[in-house]
């Protein structure tokens, strides 16, 4: 198959869209090397995320000389992907060309989330009328939607009424390294860079109103003292009005020094030990397109506390603790019997990680998209 990619977050986007994107590609690669693989990108960074997709002979990437890149990729690529005989083009990120529909090529797009239509509060109007206009396109004129989970598939089918048979579900992958499941001696560095205690819950993701890190500093307020360890909080984007909101709650509840703020981990291997030596992941949010630390706190043999709404149950699996976002002492609840019971934390943790195995191992995700695909080409438009 000659392949084409929407590559503008796999070279530019370094959190959750940036990731699937490499991870997804270069699985494909592994798996199937003697497919084309083109990267079809407005711009490029050249860092230590992306220099596989430069090195490797197996990858072609094209950027525009054009000034009008955002014209360029929603519109005018399509007489580059034609010229390059592509037969299948991969919108990674929610995004297909508007005019996708009128060529000879194939199009497939991963729909993620429609949090903008679920949460439209937390987004700026301007902001969610362009996503409206893009994903509603992409859905439509697509050849295949590509759903992360069940419930964002639910979600294509409310918001954009389309078809159940056009949507196809298949999870995204983790990083390669939490399937090594390796305790590295040398990682044990970060616990002393950051001053890391030896018992600690964990809290991995963006701080912003959606994940709900503050219901996690409210149910301290519900605990014993004896349950009440620090909380080691892996920030990703920082939305700085909700932090301040956070920081806040933090003082006035006097947790000042119950919480330890990372802000600066760029390191997979150290992040995977964070979570191996944490006593449990809370992630209250309060929706989610998938959940991923979900799954690599169950593939790094850790216990998970997380929401009972949206695609979190289809992330955490049958053994993992749910609870309702909006119910501070509902989560208290859960930390005290996951804290307190060691026999809990063990099932927990071995039913997780079997699950996390079976649903969204590398090997899996990239026969179901390499199907997907075959499937797509053969249905003439």
């Amino acid at each position: 198959m000659n392949l084409g990619f929407d590559s503008k977050r796999l070279y530019c986007n370094f959190t959750g869209l940036g990731n699937y994107s490499r991870s997804l590609v270069k699985n494909l690669q592994k798996f199937k090397p003697e497919n084309q693989y083109n990267l079809y990108t407005p711009k490029l960074k050249n860092t230590t995320e992306t220099t596989f997709f430069y090195d490797h002979p197996s990858f072609k990437t094209y950027e525009p000389k054009t000034a009008f890149k955002s014209y360029w990729r929603s519109f005018s690529i399509l007489s580059q992907l034609e010229k390059d005989k592509i037969e299948l083009y991969h919108g990674l990120s929610n995004e297909v060309p508007f005019n996708i529909k009128r060529s000879v090529v194939k199009s497939v797009v991963t729909i993620h989330d429609l949090i903008f239509k679920i949460l439209p509060k937390t987004y700026p109007p301007i902001d969610r009328n362009i996503y409206d206009v893009k994903f509603r396109n992409s859905c439509l004129n697509s050849d295949k939607i590509i759903a992360i989970s069940n419930n964002t598939k639910e979600d294509i089918i409310k918001f954009y009424g389309i078809h159940p048979d056009k949507i196809e579900v298949i999870y995204q992958s983790c990083n390669p390294i939490f399937y090594e499941n390796i305790e590295v001696e040398e990682n044990e560095s970060v616990f002393q860079k950051y001053n890391i205690p030896s018992e600690y819950i964990l809290y991995v993701g963006s701080v912003e109103e959606r994940k709900n890190l503050m219901g996690i500093i409210e149910s301290y307020q519900h605990l014993q003292p004896e349950f009440r360890i620090p909380i080691v909080i892996i920030a990703g984007r920082i939305e700085k009005g909700y932090a301040k909101g956070v920081h806040n709650l933090i003082k006035s509840s006097g947790l000042e020094n119950k919480i330890l703020w990372i802000t600066d981990l760029k390191d997979n291997y150290s992040l995977q030990r964070i979570y191996q030596k944490s006593m449990a992941l809370v992630y209250p949010s309060f929706y989610e397109g998938f959940g991923l630390p979900v799954a690599e706190a169950l593939l790094s043999n850790t216990p998970v506390i997380t929401s009972n709404v949206s695609s979190l149950p289809e992330a955490g699996g049958p053994k993992s603790f749910y609870v309702n976002p909006d119910n501070p002492e509902e989560i208290a609840s859960a930390i005290t019997q996951v804290l307190s019971n060691s026999e809990l934390r063990k099932t927990m943790t071995e039913t997780g990680y079997e699950y996390a195995i079976q649903k969204f191992s590398s090997d899996r995700v990239t026969k179901q998209l390499v199907s997907c695909y075959e499937n797509t080409l053969d249905n003439k438009k």
